[in-house]
């Protein structure tokens, strides 16, 4: 895919991907009147044993069949193209390679994610490749993210005039988005497979019908 200038980035395992992934895409997008805004599922996910990921290609064709034919939001397959771990700073590097200093590139996350981001390969460094984009969880408190910003990440962040985030020292900022907070989970929708239970209206019928045809989720 040919990436506008401003694009947004929603990375994830999707397994599966479910209206509350598709609902905060929708409003981010919106928001920020991007172009265009994809979703990357991990190949491989650093912080998940494979054995508990369903393969990528399942994955995959999940998020195809939620998107469909979006004309803002569209799928990437570029984290399962490349081999080992799926690392966001190698995917943000090959964007910024690819697209050139200027495009602005997005990267969307929850509040809960950006606060154990110390986890993730040279994460200081992802601050200085994209905005972030972050999103209200259940449970969790956003007057948090400054200081944890100015401790984990840099000292001279900033925070903006408007309130709605932090401004780092390259320019690249930590925006605050508020979206439909809808309490779904895809560990959730595993369980409710399991057990052999509905999981109707929690995602989008042509990705349940998927599930059912592959039997996903039963083990």
């Amino acid at each position: 895919m040919k990436a506008p200038t401003r694009l947004g980035l929603f990375g994830g395992t999707f397994n599966p991907i479910h209206y509350g992934h598709l609902r905060s895409a929708e409003e981010v997008a919106e928001a920020l009147r991007l172009p265009q805004l994809w979703f990357i599922p991990a190949g491989l996910p650093p912080h998940k044993a494979p054995a508990e990921v369903t393969p990528f290609a399942f994955r995959l064709e999940m998020t195809r069949l939620a998107v469909g034919r979006h004309a803002v939001l569209k799928v990437s397959d570029l984290e399962g193209q490349r081999p080992g771990k799926s690392y966001t700073i190698q995917t943000l590097r090959l964007l910024r390679e690819q697209f050139g200093p200027k495009a602005e590139l997005y990267y969307i996350l929850g509040l809960d994610a950006i606060l154990e981001i110390e986890t993730w390969k040279d994460y200081r460094d992802l601050f200085t490749l994209a905005h972030f984009v972050v999103l209200d969880r259940p449970g969790y408190d956003r007057s948090r993210l400054g200081e944890f910003l100015g401790r984990a990440i840099h000292k001279d962040f900033q925070e903006l005039p408007s309130g709605r985030g932090f401004l780092h020292p390259s320019g690249q900022q930590v925006l605050f988005q508020e979206t439909t907070l809808l309490d779904i989970s895809a560990t959730q929708i595993r369980r409710l497979v399991r057990a052999g239970r509905s999981i109707r209206y929690l995602l989008p019928e042509a990705v349940r019908r998927y599930i059912l045809h592959n039997k996903l989720y039963l083990e």
